[in-house]
């Protein structure tokens, strides 16, 4: 369930970044403790760097038009010989990226190394290995997720000056939290109450001089003010040992949904002890995913990697009661574990080999990806996903449907890339159409659109006929185009727009 309060990413973009709340407080002073100078620092903060980042950004309403120039700037910190860590979201969709070292105006030249989009960490190396960082020693990684109610320190460049700032807080919850910057995944977060401002991301967050987080988002507005949040460091070490093998893989996940056994006479009808405590219903399972075939909507889990399930979801790891997925988060793709479950009231222990799921990406943000479009007699067909949602709000009931029940209701199985007729550019040849834009395309002279590649190929097919036929989805009767027309206005409206390919197709 998605929080009513908006999240914002901490990177200090200039100019403005859709991640960073537009209604950001103003700028308060700095209590005397929160900033330390960095003449008093000494060595300790050495390996914490300011990132300046030069952005090059799409427009999904406008697929074939060059990318625009942007800018930001974030934190990053230095984790072994030339390898910086900071978030995915300081670096992404970048062109130009310079380290500045803490008292030191020189600008380094760096490049993105390893980006994993889905847990918002990224790596950075300088181009060329610079002297002033040979004598930088790395900033250590804690094994240990820091307890409640204890004291860290926020370390980075936020908005307001160009010195280093030291904010300090408590941890005061930890919890599974959507990251903003992919949309669409969640991932154990910890809650603290310090200052963590745009230009912050990416910036180590310390407990008795080890990182036991990345600074990487918070609410926007004046409702929560000083409520931001890491990314810990079962995350981080994550990520670090997935791209071991110079690749990042993604995130694996169970692909179910369930729901706590709290009730008494649900419980009793399940053939659980109504006054017991362990084991969560099985609501949903992903026939592609990791438990398809195995699990079974209505079965009970009541254990998992020997972790007992709580009846509200939760398991102890390392003393701390965490949502179940985290049995799983630590966990690479083949990897596999142990459930036991309760099925027609009779326990079975079964295996799980894991893998990750692709068809959730049509609902996460894109970075570093040229949209891809098929412009056609004037008629525009994207596919369905999340940037084109937001660029363009869907008035169709039936498109926001397909975005939103694309996963749970798998109408991947059905559609893998749907597409959408998502603008119609005024020309002779298409006069009345532009009422049309928005359907998801069902098919085109006879083949169906079951992903973009489909619509090149259809419009290349005889049907028969002197027409092109469009159907869309929910339309009784077709779009028509003359064939000889469309072939004539092609080249002109290309021009006329300054459409410089017809198609981009990854």
């Amino acid at each position: 369930m998605k929080r009513s309060l908006a999240f914002f990413a901490a990177a200090a973009v200039i100019p403005f970044h859709p991640l960073v709340a537009q209604d950001a407080p103003p700028l308060r002073p700095a209590a005397p403790e929160d900033e330390e100078k960095t003449t008093s620092l000494g060595r300790q903060y050495e390996g914490i760097v300011n990132i300046e980042c030069n952005t090059l950004e799409v427009d999904y309403r406008t697929p074939w038009n060059p990318a625009t120039p942007g800018g930001g700037s974030g934190t990053g910190f230095l984790i072994a010989e030339n390898l910086f860590m900071t978030n995915a979201h300081v670096v992404s969709d970048a062109s130009r990226l310079i380290i500045r070292k803490v008292g030191d105006p020189t600008p380094y030249r760096a490049r993105v190394k390893h980006v994993a989009h889905d847990c918002d960490l990224a790596l950075l190396e300088l181009v060329a290995p610079a002297a002033a960082f040979s004598t930088v020693e790395p900033l250590k990684i804690a094994d240990a997720v820091p307890k409640l109610d204890t004291t860290v320190k926020v370390v980075g460049f936020p908005i307001g000056g160009e010195r280093i700032s030291v904010t300090r807080g408590v941890v005061s919850r930890v919890d599974y939290q959507e990251y903003t910057h992919s949309g669409a995944d969640q991932h154990l977060a910890i809650q603290i109450d310090a200052a963590v401002n745009p230009g912050n991301s990416g910036g180590p967050v310390l407990q008795d001089g080890m990182v036991v987080g990345v600074a990487f988002q918070g609410y926007s507005g004046d409702v929560a003010q000083n409520t931001s949040y890491m990314i810990p460091t079962p995350v981080m070490r994550r990520f670090l040992k997935d791209v071991e093998d110079g690749k990042y893989d993604r995130y694996v996940d169970l692909s179910i949904t369930h729901f706590p056994l709290m009730n008494p006479a649900q419980r009793k009808a399940l053939g659980l002890p109504v006054d017991g405590d362990l084991g969560v219903m099985v609501a949903s399972v992903d026939s592609e995913g990791s438990c398809g075939g195995i699990l079974k909507t209505g079965d009970v889990i009541l254990e998992i990697d020997g972790h007992a399930v709580e009846a509200n979801g939760s398991i102890d790891i390392d003393g701390e009661q965490m949502e179940l997925a985290e049995a799983v988060e630590r966990k690479f793709a083949g990897d596999k574990l142990s459930m036991k479950i309760l099925r027609d009231r009779k326990e079975e222990t079964v295996e799980i080999t894991l893998k990750g799921a692709s068809h959730y990406l049509m609902q996460a943000n894109r970075y570093e990806q040229q949209p891809q479009y098929v412009m056609f007699a004037g008629l525009v067909f994207q596919p369905l996903e999340k940037p084109l949602m937001a660029a363009a709000t869907a008035t169709s009931l039936r498109t926001r449907y397909w975005f939103q029940y694309f996963t749970t209701d798998e109408l991947y199985r059905e559609k893998p890339q749907p597409v959408i007729l998502t603008n119609v550019l005024p020309g002779e040849i298409n006069t009345w159409l532009r009422e049309y834009s928005g359907q998801i395309v069902e098919e085109i002279n006879g083949v169906k659109i079951s992903r973009l590649k489909d619509v090149t190929d259809a419009f290349q097919k005889e049907n028969g006929t002197e027409f092109h036929l469009i159907r869309l989805a929910g339309e009784g009767r077709p779009l028509v185009l003359s064939r000889k027309e469309a072939a004539a206005a092609q080249p002109r409206l290309l021009e006329q727009y300054g459409v410089g390919a017809s198609a981009y197709i990854e």
